[in-house]
């Protein structure tokens, strides 16, 4: 009897949790419909709301939006407007430091969650998986005995939260694994492993 309850569970949890996030993703992408003549929503032109509509709208718009910034024009336009943005006082500070974490995170040759490290953390002899983000600034690596390198060590079972860490780049060893796969294994708190592969030693800066 227990071991069918645990089989549907485990069935319709996964499900269960992916439709809910997917809803909330497209509820949210939605709200672009906000920005159309409300003539042309789909609940005034066919009588009901069309789930998704919002969505493809905002897709739409982000495709243009980087084909656009992709041409000399559109940087021009995104300069002016940045330049606009910065005679705003809090509007400036808020949007240049998002900016900046997002130009780290999705530029696609950086290194940040490029890789999964194996750190010792909370102390010495205890070891968890943390993700490389880069390096300390100079100004900071100038008081550092040795090389440094930052990381970002997640908690579980949710990885949005966890610890900003710079320890020495000696006692850091790559995982032959991919974000995702360390993504799982830290949100399954070690339940699901990692496939196994034949470990080999990688420079965590490629580039140097």
């Amino acid at each position: 009897m227990r071991r069918y309850f645990v089989t549907g569970l485990l069935i319709w949890v996964p499900l269960v949790i992916t439709i809910w996030v997917l809803s909330l993703v497209v509820g949210l992408m939605d709200q672009s419909l906000r920005l159309l003549p409300e003539a042309i929503h789909p609940k005034n032109l066919f009588g009901f709301d069309i789930p998704g509509v919002g969505t493809v709208l905002t897709l739409l718009m982000l495709f243009v939006t980087g084909v656009l910034g992709a041409n000399i024009l559109g940087q021009r336009l995104v300069i002016w407007w940045e330049r606009l943005l910065a005679r705003i006082p809090v509007v400036n500070s808020i949007y240049n430091s998002v900016k900046q974490v997002s130009d780290t995170l999705f530029a696609q040759n950086g290194q940040a969650f490029r890789k999964a490290l194996l750190v010792q953390y909370p102390r010495q002899g205890l070891w968890t998986i943390a993700f490389l983000t880069g390096k300390p600034g100079e100004s900071v690596a100038a008081h550092l005995p040795e090389e440094h390198i930052s990381v970002f060590v997640p908690t579980t079972p949710n990885p949005t939260s966890g610890f900003f860490l710079m320890l020495p780049k000696s006692e850091a060893i790559e995982l032959d694994i991919s974000v995702d796969e360390a993504l799982k294994y830290i949100i399954s708190m070690g339940v699901v492993t990692p496939p196994e592969r034949h470990s080999k030693t990688r420079n965590l800066f490629p580039d140097e």
